[in-house]
């Protein structure tokens, strides 16, 4: 591999945190145990489950001088293409306990309504998925496709969320919804708790001690979801270190702050499951002390690297990685490729980095296009 393919790949902003202090105690009391036992219990006997493939990214670790680059790969995953398979499902079946006479709603920018949709399908129930202006076609047909009933909402996801919670305070129907809320927090600590299984295949899929991990985070339930799974099942904590786009870092901004801090969002991110301007209740209350550091990406290194993963740049397979599964990768070729990142977060020849490819071309038309634009730049 040419070093010019990704030496132009660059962080637009790193912090470290200042109040770090991984408590493995005081995490699993906010997603306890039993609740993380439970969720990896309920999901593998779930029909076709399998755990997604831990890949090598064994072509850059070699340019970037590590020991191992693991690469979670949840394009295969129950044929959603993503994580969110994994909670707004187990959520639906949790919350519902059986019965039939009950509808499910949600709000979303794809990837967790279709879970949900995939959910309720599964059980036989009705399942609404309110979506914003700004959700493709193709994500509203796929979540039609599983028998959801979807209306758009104009404006952004947050005016999808609350015409989510009015409908379904009038029809009184059941909302799945991933993010928390004042006295909402059952339902996305249950999807949290169903995020934790890919830390749970991880254990038992390498030998080798993690040393980093890069998560991305949206309003943070994958990233607090993960973080819980490590302090559940990992025997020794990696550094923790957070991906976002530059125009919606709400979690490294709240960091800064050492509060909840919101983000107006003035462009939206083509990373749309990312492009989120407030962290959620729950997540931050995992995040605000576990997370060792935070960058922040641009939009621009996302086409280039959806090609090198396709193209075989990056190992020795061709990888389906969408758009939200790209920024950990830029992360962490920015961070090495910077001296002073580097050293801050001890990266070298012993590192064994982790990165979760969270999904793979959930959005197949944005998805070519992409990759088609990437293929260009490698």
């Amino acid at each position: 591999m040419q070093k010019n393919l990704y030496l132009n790949q660059k962080f637009t902003k790193f912090i470290n945190n200042e109040n770090f202090e991984f408590d493995r105690a005081k995490i699993l009391k906010i997603l306890n145990s039993d609740l993380l036992e439970d969720a990896y219990k309920t999901i593998s006997k779930w029909q076709k489950y399998q755990p997604t493939p831990l890949e090598s990214l064994n072509k850059l670790c070699k340019e970037l001088g590590l020991k191992n680059i693991f690469y979670k790969d949840e394009s295969k995953r129950f044929g959603l293409k993503s994580f969110k398979a994994l909670g707004g499902a187990y959520a639906v079946e949790k919350i519902t306990k059986g019965r039939k006479d009950i509808t499910v709603s949600t709000a979303t920018a794809g990837n967790h309504g279709k879970s949900v949709a995939w959910g309720a399908k599964n059980l036989g129930l009705n399942c609404k998925i309110f979506i914003s202006e700004n959700v493709s076609d193709n994500r509203a047909a796929e979540m039609r496709n599983l028998n959801a009933e979807v209306t758009r909402v104009k404006g952004n996801y947050e005016n999808s969320l609350n015409f989510c919670k009015e409908e379904s305070k009038k029809n009184n129907w059941e909302i799945i919804q991933d993010v928390a809320w004042p006295d909402y927090e059952l339902v996305p600590k249950l999807t949290m708790a169903g995020y934790s299984t890919m830390i749970k295949e991880i254990s038992v899929q390498t030998n080798e001690y993690i040393s980093h991990i890069f998560l991305q985070a949206g309003v943070g339930g994958m990233a607090a979801g993960l973080v819980a799974g490590v302090a559940n099942y990992f025997k020794r904590v990696p550094k923790i270190i957070i991906v976002e786009p530059e125009n919606a870092n709400c979690v490294m901004k709240s960091i800064e702050n050492n509060i909840p801090t919101r983000v107006d969002i003035k462009k939206e991110s083509i990373m749309g499951g990312m492009s989120c301007g407030e962290v959620s209740l729950v997540p931050w209350q995992i995040l605000k002390n576990s997370v060792n550091s935070c960058v922040s990406v641009s939009d621009k290194f996302v086409s280039q690297t959806v090609a090198m993963l396709a193209d075989k740049v990056l190992s020795d397979i061709s990888i389906e990685g969408g758009e939200c599964s790209t920024p950990g990768i830029t992360s962490l070729i920015s961070c090495c490729i910077n001296e002073e990142t580097k050293c801050a977060l001890e990266i070298n020849k012993n590192s064994n980095i982790l990165l979760i490819g969270c999904e793979g071309s959930a959005d197949i038309d944005l998805y070519q296009k992409l990759l088609s634009e990437g293929k260009k730049l490698i």
